[in-house]
């Protein structure tokens, strides 16, 4: 009875917990409080009037395009970014007043408001830039004190917003414009007529530099910026003379730091050779392909100041270590797969070359029914799964872009469908043609016993897995965009062993489209395929049967109870399909929310039958968002239940589902 207790707690805590966090923020006839640890972000208002500091309110006044242009003074303005750290005297209140005035013209001239004129009215003095009254606003100040928020209104009159009149884009060589071939105009993108606004500028240089770069051009540069701002035109004429430089490949790669990693082993997870053509994308494709070593800490490439003489531009690739040893342990629970625990330790640079060792226990809880305790029923040390897992990675096997992978495995598991006990031994050679693609091969070894409705199978399986991975995404834990494919086929014939000759396929591919520059709205989907031929569905082990439903599948749905049945009892497929369609809709930079559906099944042929009803999964996210990954909330709800089927399901972890 207490680990029902404790069960029930737990799944109602969660639902609540969810519940509390998406209703927060929907409009109420009642002021509510609620800053769940701050995620929704602490209130700028001002603290109340004390004796302590002179604490204010802070008004607004501004002309012409009110909206837009209040918030370019509110992001500049210290008035408003202090507002909720008041100042201890009058003296100060006034000196953070003036202090603001020139940083509030810069930011209207900045928007193209060159006759822009601020005000700044504290306790009813008005202050300009060179003032003479500040004394006569310390004095009105220190009247508020202990009494009221000392009165502050900034005081904008913009004037009319100047426009490009002239924009020439010149070669620092020969003062002459490129020409649209060698400078297209969508790099430059300004243009006469344009808004005189100095991010617009700014950004068109950045462009262009950024473009020759890309175009092999290392040393582009702005040489010379020329804005000229005609008053009584309300114009701006403004000349760039950019210096393209001169082309350049890639020159000697030198591996300094992170002295206790084989600089070999490095320098295999290069795959640019010198004399390639120069580019910022190959660097950070480089960078991104060398911090896979989980040996390094952080990676940065440090770029020559001249050429080579052979016109190439060397690179020093900077290194720093990790520690070499790591312990951790984590908790999940779901509604519908039950508790789990999980510890690992692991050494990151066993023999100086990057190697990894790592060694992983698992314990979970899971019964019948899918992880969860009746009431009638008592603890029992049976009803406990377990996994170990050992793994050895050693890269670049003699300086090369082959991997030498060994894991072994022990597993005891029990779901609604079945129960398995196994050793696993796996072996294989992976080859990296780029940081993005790969491709692998081995042996695999397996003996274990089985037993479901179907009855008990004791079998081996000796293996040949090929498998290939493509990973194009810009984020292990949170991609954005990008591509990421896996599949893998394992014939397990007779002659090598096998008990069961059998061919397992697998297949995944997820895709990942951002809307918007920011990522603020992703666009995430997945499907995933399997197919097992060469023997009848009994005859194939249970664990290695297909099965649909759960946090990594169809979601709302008992983990691993998706397929076909018999005497009511889930015995896995033969095939599998699997597909899951996700908007990532960032609320704040740390608040997300996710509406997600899922879909799939498992089918009893060895090829998916559309004939076959296909379950379907439907819910909603909440992401927090850290520096290590987006913690994820998961609510779902079956759309088309069958009897037995959950009500709803809870699912908590680290990164996104898929």
């Amino acid at each position: 009875m207490p680990q029902v207790l404790w069960l029930s707690t737990i799944r109602r805590t969660a639902f609540l917990f969810l519940v509390g966090v998406l209703f927060s923020g929907l409009p109420s006839t009642h002021a509510v409080a609620f800053d769940l640890f701050g995620w929704f972000g602490g209130s700028d208002d001002p603290p109340p009037p004390s004796a302590d500091a002179l604490p204010y309110s802070l008004d607004y006044a501004v002309g012409g395009d009110t909206k837009n242009l209040e918030q370019t003074l509110k992001d500049a303005s210290t008035l408003q970014s202090l507002q909720s750290d008041p100042p201890p005297d009058a003296a100060a209140l006034v000196a953070r007043a003036q202090a603001d005035l020139p940083r509030l013209i810069d930011a209207l001239w900045g928007a193209g408001y060159y006759n822009a004129r601020i005000e700044i009215n504290v306790a009813g003095v008005p202050l300009v830039l060179q003032s003479s009254r500040t004394e006569a606003a310390a004095r009105a100040v220190a009247g508020y004190r202990a009494r009221a928020l000392v009165p502050v209104q900034i005081i904008a009159d913009p004037g009319p917003q100047f426009a490009l009149r002239d924009v020439a884009i010149l070669d620092a060589r020969t003062r002459q414009p490129f020409p649209p071939g060698e400078l297209p105009p969508r790099i430059v993108q300004i243009k006469p007529g344009d808004p005189a606004r100095s991010a617009d500028i700014l950004a068109a240089e950045a462009r262009i530099v950024d473009y020759f770069r890309a175009e092999s051009r290392p040393f582009a540069k702005v040489e010379r910026r020329e804005p000229v701002v005609i008053h009584p035109a309300q114009a701006m004429d403004v000349s760039l003379a950019v210096n393209p430089g001169p082309r350049a490949g890639i020159g000697p790669i030198t591996i300094q730091g992170a002295e206790g990693v084989d600089p070999a082993v490095v320098r295999s997870f290069i795959y640019t050779e010198p004399g390639d053509p120069y580019s910022p994308a190959e660097l950070a494709s480089m960078r991104k392909s060398i911090s896979q070593i989980e040996a390094l800490s952080s990676v940065r490439i440090r770029e020559a100041e001249t050429l080579d003489a052979y016109g190439n531009l060397p690179l020093f690739v900077e290194l720093t270590e990790r520690p070499p040893r790591i312990i951790g342990a984590s908790a999940q629970y779901s509604t519908t797969d039950g508790p789990a625990l999980r510890a690992y330790w692991a050494h990151r640079n066993l023999f100086g070359g990057a190697e990894r060792l790592r060694f992983e226990g698992n314990l979970f809880y899971l019964t019948e029914d899918g992880g969860q305790l009746n009431e009638d029923d008592d603890f029992d040390w049976s009803d406990l799964g377990g996994r170990f897992r050992a793994s050895f990675l050693k890269p670049a096997l003699w300086g090369t872009r082959n991997d030498l992978l060994v894991d072994a495995l022990v597993e005891r598991d029990r779901t609604e469908g079945y129960t398995s006990r196994l050793v696993n031994a796996t072996a294989a050679i992976r080859h990296r043609f780029s940081e993005t693609f790969s491709i692998q091969g081995g042996i695999e070894y397996e003996r274990g016993q089985t037993s479901d409705v179907l009855g008990q199978i004791d079998y081996t399986l000796v293996g040949l897995p090929v498998s290939l991975s493509y990973d194009s995404t810009d984020n292990a834990l949170n991609p954005t965009e990008g591509i990421r494919l896996i599949a893998s086929v394992t014939p397990y014939p007779e002659f090598l062993g096998s008990s069961v000759p059998i061919t397992v396929a697998r297949g995944s591919a997820s895709a990942y489209y951002s809307l918007d520059e920011e990522s603020r709205y992703v666009l995430a989907g997945r499907i995933g395929l399997g197919s097992i031929v060469g023997a009848d569905l009994d005859e194939i082990p249970a664990n290695r049967r297909f099965f649909a439903g759960g946090g990594g599948s169809v979601r709302g749905y008992t983990y691993r109870t998706l397929g076909p049945t018999f005497l009511g009892e889930p015995i896995g497929g033969r095939s599998l399909l699997e597909a899951s369609l996700e908007a990532r809709i960032k609320v704040t930079d740390t608040i997300g929310i996710v509406p997600f559906v899922d879909a799939g099944t498992a089918f009893e042929s060895s090829y998916p039958d559309f004939d076959e009803r296909i379950r379907i999964g439907a819910g909603l996210g909440l992401r927090y968002y850290t520096g290590i990954g987006p913690i994820r909330l998961d609510v779902a709800i079956p759309v088309n239940p069958e009897r037995g089927d959950p009500s709803y399901a809870i699912y908590v972890g680290i990164g996104q589902a898929f």
